[in-house]
């Protein structure tokens, strides 16, 4: 088996400094570093699908650039990398969806990801339109699932649910190859939909027992249906040489946190009506700056000002690929990983992580035909 790993592309903007915002906050200001502009972006991109990264994640919300035009513009300056594209359901209808998805994979040769994000905060879904709650939110991506997943097997669709209704819906051209769905989320409902639709559940990177207990919960779910998910983590990455240099890396930007900005935030984010965002702040209780290395080299530093993940592995090039290794041996197949900044660090791990990783055996360049034990790489095992 070889791992797969995505990057992130930043389209909230980027800095040398943690960008803040997300989960109902604003951006902080350091997004205004580095400007998410197509060039900007390409570069990673392409410094992504070089290093051997699979796929991008691209956020979606009021605080970031639209995930659709960008990563369709962004695009056309790579060849092999996927992405991993963030959108809510309740945003467009599922017909319209399906169609974008099968136009996505045609204009870029099968290179689409979708990431369904159902929303998490009510006061931000309003300012889109939305007034459900958060519960009838899930049930509305359930049946906004069943459209889409029917229109791309090429039938004619007449569905009519509690919040959705088509007649005689159908595709002209179906993608190919299908999307993948990547899902998201810790409440009962949410692990419901999961079971049902998704191809690959994903968790924001808690330690490792409570990954474990995400897993097996839905993995059960998932079994009584006939499905068999696969699983993937989220998180931001520190890695350097040694683990001195590292942590300095990671104290560094800790002394960058402003502490009005560490209220601001925290008390926006304590509003939350998501469960993985009520998880997240547990982690470091709140804002506090203490304690924060909460399992070794899972620092929750991030989640002071940064809502979703907050949380990265912090560590030499080897203590990072064990801590990796370590969510493997649970089930994670799939990481989601980022760091400040996009550019530099998706270096820092690509050529000092994946090495190390290739010579253990659980991985492989995706687009490189040698196997992983040719690469060259400085560990000895």
């Amino acid at each position: 088996m070889s791992l797969t790993f995505h990057w992130f592309l930043p389209t909230n903007g980027d800095s040398r400094h943690v960008v803040g915002g997300g989960h109902g906050t604003p951006a902080t200001a350091s997004g205004r570093d580095r400007p998410p502009t197509v060039a900007y972006l390409s570069q990673i991109a392409r410094a992504a699908e070089d290093l051997g990264f699979v796929g991008a994640l691209t956020p979606t919300g009021a605080w970031c650039e639209d995930a659709w035009l960008t990563t369709a513009m962004v695009s056309q300056h790579t060849e092999r990398l996927k992405f991993l594209v963030a959108f809510r359901p309740g945003f467009v209808s599922p017909t319209l969806a399906a169609q974008m998805a099968a136009t996505f994979q045609r204009q870029t040769g099968g290179r689409l990801l979708l990431n369904v994000v159902t929303g998490g905060e009510s006061h931000e879904q309003r300012a889109y339109g939305d007034f459900l709650d958060k519960d009838a939110r899930y049930r509305r991506t359930g049946e906004f699932l069943e459209v889409v997943r029917s229109l791309w097997e090429g039938g004619t669709v007449d569905f009519k649910g509690e919040h959705l209704q088509v007649e005689d819906a159908k595709l002209a051209r179906v993608p190919d190859p299908v999307p993948e769905v990547y899902f998201g989320g810790s409440s009962p409902i949410a692990g419901e939909v999961a079971a049902r639709y998704a191809d690959v559940y994903l968790t924001w990177g808690e330690p490792p027992a409570q990954v474990a207990e995400k897993i097996a919960w839905v993995r059960e779910l998932a079994a009584r249906r006939g499905r068999t998910p696969r699983f993937g983590i989220r998180l931001h990455v520190i890695t350097r040489d040694t683990s001195e240099e590292a942590w300095a890396e990671a104290n560094r930007l800790l002394a960058g946190f402003d502490p009005q900005t560490v209220r601001s935030v925290q008390a926006g984010l304590a509003r939350s009506e998501s469960e993985g965002q009520r998880r997240m702040l547990a982690l470091h209780g709140g804002g506090s700056r203490d304690g924060l290395e909460i399992h070794p080299n899972l620092w929750a530093g991030i989640g002071l000002v940064r809502g979703g993940a907050g949380t990265a592995l912090v560590g030499s090039h080897d203590e990072v690929a064990e801590r990796i290794r370590e969510y493997a041996a649970l089930g994670i197949e799939e990481f989601v990983l980022s760091g400040y900044p996009h550019l530099e660090e998706a270096y820092w791990f690509g050529e000092g992580v994946l090495p190390r990783l290739a010579a253990r055996g659980v991985w492989r360049h995706p687009f490189h035909a040698e196997p992983a034990s040719a690469i060259q790489t400085p560990f000895a095992s």
